[in-house]
């Protein structure tokens, strides 16, 4: 018995909900609305976030290396303005308050 085959052969097209999100080898990528601007999401995978370190804007915890998560950053903006989120996070963000409490000697991000 031959190994069963789980890439599809060439020539196929991609689904639409990849070419709709952006489906590559860096994760899903789509855009959402959020407070008057558009903002691009990717997914990362957790395996793809080995040996880097983040802190969610939206809980202000770090998340660990190698947990899955998503970046957003505005449509328009630059590398400087991308954000690291949890996923429940970025879903709940509002519902979330701006007042974040943090001791004094916690860093920003």
């Amino acid at each position: 018995m031959s190994p069963r085959r789980n890439r599809p052969k060439g020539g196929e097209k991609p689904t639409e909900s990849e070419s709709r999100t952006g489906g590559d080898r860096f994760g899903l990528q789509g855009t959402e609305s959020w407070q008057g601007e558009e903002w691009s999401i990717r997914h990362v995978a957790g395996a793809s976030a080995a040996g880097k370190r983040y802190r969610c804007p939206g809980c202000d915890q770090e998340i660990p290396s190698g947990a899955p998560h998503l970046v957003a950053w505005p449509e328009y903006g630059g590398v400087d303005e991308r954000r690291h989120w949890h996923k429940a996070c970025w879903n709940a963000k509002d519902r979330r308050t701006t007042r974040v409490q943090r001791s004094r000697n916690a860093p920003r991000y």
